[in-house]
């Protein structure tokens, strides 16, 4: 479950935004300032922080430099009316994750929360070697470990064989990994999809029982192939 502190002066836009986000399944913690928003802060553990930047007493800067400054690392997404880049420049400087201006849809949140939470979910998964077949991938450090050797990956391909490892005997759409893993989906990219494709099927070239499928049309599967116990 994901807890997540909502700052927001507005008392009709914090029970929109607070109701909506528990309707999407999160625990939502509204608070009406910046000072209350601080207290429940040094007191609580929260997944996700939305500040709106306009507060009473503390505004949502000052409040984002205060938990930067704490030592915490929770994701911040600030909330405003100012679409000036100036503002938006200030809290990427802070330590912000994200920056939403005002009047902004409820979609576009659950949306962009999501994209966090899944960075969230991945946090300790990425800390832990995963076995692949024969081998051991490791997202963080970059390797995969084979039972001879060992293979330095670039940060591309590792993202890329984490993605089809998340969806292991699915299709994975071609222009989700591209809009996952280069930001857009085009023909050239697409290109050098396929060059990422082909290395990596040379790196677990050394186990029959893993294979990545072009399938026409659509997207990649990576099978891992189990051999039926006898008797």
């Amino acid at each position: 479950m994901i807890h997540i502190l909502l700052v927001e002066d507005d008392p009709a836009l914090g029970f929109v935004v607070r109701d909506s986000l528990e309707h999407e399944g999160y625990t939502v913690d509204l608070q009406p300032d910046g000072r209350l928003a601080w207290a429940a802060f040094e007191t609580k553990t929260y997944d996700l922080c939305l500040l709106d930047v306009m507060l009473p007493y503390l505004d949502g800067f000052t409040l984002g430099e205060r938990i930067r400054a704490s030592g915490s690392d929770v994701p911040i997404v600030f909330l405003t009316a100012k679409s000036l880049k100036e503002d938006r420049l200030k809290g990427f400087r802070l330590g912000g994750d994200d920056y939403l201006t005002k009047p902004f849809s409820i979609e576009e949140l659950v949306l962009r929360i999501e994209v966090i939470r899944r960075r969230i979910q991945g946090k300790s998964s990425k800390n832990q070697p995963i076995p692949v077949g024969v081998y051991t991938f490791g997202p963080r450090n970059l390797k995969l470990n084979g039972p001879t050797s060992t293979t330095d990956l670039t940060q591309r391909e590792a993202d890329l064989l984490a993605l089809l490892l998340r969806h292991c005997n699915e299709v994975v759409p071609r222009d989700q990994i591209l809009v996952q893993l280069w930001g857009k989906a085009d023909y050239f990219l697409g290109r050098s999809l396929d060059v990422f494709v082909s290395r990596l099927r040379k790196y677990l070239s050394a186990d029959p029982s893993l294979r990545i499928v072009n399938v026409h049309g659509v997207g990649f599967r990576l099978e891992i192939l189990t051999t039926p116990k006898e008797g």
